[in-house]
């Protein structure tokens, strides 16, 4: 059976993946898959293991940075309503691993559940949150996990509860290929008081940021309790360019794409950070955002 036998209507070949991540760069993948339910999920998953294709998963694109060359094998992206519930009942928050973590931070909020409104303007889903264990410097959003429901690479369907999960310092044992969805065990509390907590969060937060959302990544991950954008401020790399890409005057741990940037404009300038802060600070960073 070939590949794409039956599942042509969610799959399509040479999608550009410029058009799914922030960046808004790079090449196209071979085969882009957008399967409306977790059986057709699974389906695809079972016959790209069987036929040796290689898996990426793409969430909502924001720490991702694309080669400008073809991504071979099959990129899956869980962008169907299927996908993207968010359900609540007795302090427990249900998400699809497809969710966006902004909409279940404020589902959570508005039904008088905290913890996870700490987490507020870390962009992206819920299974890529999980998978990299994203969070702030005090909180991540592992510390709230119950239990997840995800695809192996074998396309078994499986649930982790939460004495199997590990988490640390952005990374999990959620390794799996894809995250079904998950369990949040919350706190509850006053949904008025959560809701100036957040406002009060949101403006801090967009203060800290690049304007706007597109064009930008965060790029390295913070050493042993040391934050990496202090770093690069101090090593007076602030505002620097290479091409087309500079580091933002926001918050220096950000890459802006401008007008005319490349990919290559973006590994050079990750680069030279790392560079500048090992030779004058000692400190050797390592990079937060994937390279596909």
């Amino acid at each position: 059976m070939g590949l794409l036998s039956g599942v042509e209507h969610f799959v399509r070949q040479n999608e550009p993946l410029a058009r799914h991540t922030w960046f808004r760069l790079g090449g196209s993948a071979q085969y882009f898959a957008e399967p409306t339910t977790a059986d057709e999920l699974r389906t695809l998953v079972t016959r790209c293991r069987e036929q040796d294709v290689p898996i990426r998963l793409l969430g909502g694109g924001s720490n991702v940075l694309v080669r400008e060359r073809e991504v071979e094998g099959v990129v899956f992206h869980l962008g169907a309503p299927a996908f993207g519930n968010i359900s609540v009942q007795q302090g427990l928050v249900t998400a699809g691993g497809g969710a966006k973590l902004a909409h279940v931070i404020s589902t959570s909020v508005r039904e008088g559940l905290a913890g996870l409104e700490q987490l507020l303007g870390i962009p992206g889903t819920v299974g890529g949150a999980l998978h990299g264990n994203s969070g702030r410097q005090h909180a991540d959003v592992g510390q709230w996990t119950h239990s997840a429901t995800v695809i192996t690479r074998s396309g078994e369907i499986v649930t982790r509860t939460r004495d199997d999960l590990q988490f640390a310092y952005r990374q999990s044992s959620l390794n799996e290929l894809v995250i079904l969805d998950a369990q949040f065990r919350l706190e509850e509390e006053d949904p008025r008081e959560l809701t100036r907590r957040m406002q009060k969060l949101w403006i801090v937060t967009h203060a800290s940021q690049p304007a706007g959302d597109l064009g930008a990544g965060r790029i390295f991950k913070n050493p042993n309790g040391m934050r990496a954008a202090e770093l690069i401020d101090q090593a007076r790399l602030k505002g620097t360019r290479v091409g087309g890409a500079e580091i933002s005057d926001r918050n220096a741990n950000y890459i802006v794409a401008g007008i005319g940037a490349t990919v290559e404009d973006i590994q050079q300038l990750i680069e030279l950070v790392r560079q500048r802060v090992s030779e004058q600070l000692g400190v050797d960073l390592e990079t937060e955002i994937e390279v596909w």
